[in-house]
């Protein structure tokens, strides 16, 4: 198992105020399409809540679609924006309190709150987005009723860094992170990658600001999800030492980046987790998004609500799931305003054909095997 698959905290903290948002099925979601069925399907977020514009707002469509096309029942936890351990773990046990047949934990730092809570409730079936589960020693755990949903989203990535070094006018793009998790800086190894795999074939010698050579630990972050401010600052930054592209993998801290783009003529950004495109929280610089780099985790979430409904639920490591470009658990968002170079396009298309096919190999430490 990878590294990603062991990052999990060691118990819980004090027990602390939690921001809870319980909802039954029509909270959020409409009226159901089709008739209401007994089968509660239930999520908690991570810190940045459900309408974060990218990673926990992706992963609740899947449970929306959920509520609108299969019927289930829906209850919700938000974690609030300073989350700490205690938060996740209260989150999990209204979830258990509220009776849920299934319950989605979104993002690794839920990991021991879904352990802990999956092993005194058997009967329950539990989801975890972007980790496995471990031992407090860090040893690997595999549990019949948790489903790891994991992503190689260093694959998209590295079309995005192709694409980045490919539209860049300056010969200079950037990265940088919220937190440098493993699930943050695998975009950015993948895209570090996709910039070098450009450079490589062009004789080009295109920089990438943020990333300290391979070091993803000592890349450039802003050191929270929330902070739009801190993003805008740090994109300027990098806008100033003449970076034209910039990658947050950051959450809602991106908005921050898209809103440099509006004072820095002819700089975008590349979104993350969602096509940011089609999301109104990034409308006011629409045009400037040059792509994102999705994690389909609504797909993934209806699949595995539906697989419960069905009573076809398998958990356990050998069932995880890793989103690849293969499977179209990862992509790049389709061409929308910005106009790519000529021949790029058949280029991307081409290089992604070499992924799935096992004749490129994009290396990451934290990608999920």
């Amino acid at each position: 198992m990878s590294t990603i698959s062991r990052n999990t905290f060691k118990g819980a903290a004090v027990a602390a105020a939690l921001a809870l948002t319980l909802a039954g099925c029509a909270s959020g979601s409409g009226t159901p399409s089709v008739t209401p069925i007994d089968y509660k399907a239930c999520m908690v977020s991570d810190a940045g809540g459900f309408n974060d514009a990218s990673f926990n707002q992706e992963a609740y469509a899947g449970l929306q679609e959920a509520v609108t096309t299969l019927g289930v029942q829906e209850a919700k936890v938000e974690s609030p924006e300073t989350a700490t351990q205690s938060d996740y773990v209260s989150g999990i046990d209204a979830m258990v309190t509220e009776g849920c047949n299934l319950i989605v934990g979104v993002g690794f730092n839920l990991a021991v709150a879904v352990r802990d809570a999956a092993q005194a409730h058997p009967e329950i079936n539990f989801a975890l987005i972007d980790s496995a589960l471990s031992n407090d020693d860090y040893s690997p755990l595999s549990l019949p009723n948790v489903k790891p949903i994991q992503y190689d989203t260093a694959q998209a990535a590295f079309l995005a860094g192709y694409l980045a070094a490919a539209t860049s006018k300056t010969g200079k793009v950037a990265t940088y992170g919220g937190m440098l998790f493993p699930s943050v800086t695998i975009f950015m190894d993948g895209f570090k990658q996709g910039v070098e795999y450009y450079n490589s074939e062009k004789g080009a010698s295109v920089e990438v600001l943020g990333a300290d050579g391979t070091d993803s630990s000592k890349w450039s972050a802003t050191g929270d999800f929330s902070d739009q401010t801190k993003g805008k600052t740090l994109t300027e930054g990098f806008f100033a030492q003449g970076a034209d592209i910039v990658l947050p993998v950051a959450g809602p801290v991106g908005i921050g980046s898209g809103q440099a783009t509006l004072d820095a003529e002819g700089t975008y950004v590349v979104g993350v987790d969602s096509d940011w495109f089609g999301l109104g929280a990034h409308a006011d610089y629409k045009s400037n998004i040059l792509t994102s780099i999705e994690k389909k985790m609504a797909k993934a979430v209806l699949e595995v609500i539906k697989s419960g409904v069905d009573d076809m639920f398998t958990g356990g490591d050998e069932n995880q799931y890793v989103g690849t470009l293969a499977n179209g658990g990862v992509q790049i968002s389709a061409q929308h305003d910005v106009a790519y170079p000529d021949g790029v396009q058949a280029e991307l298309d081409a290089i992604a054909a070499k992924i799935k096919d096992g004749s490129l190999v994009v290396t990451s430490m934290y990608a999920a095997k």
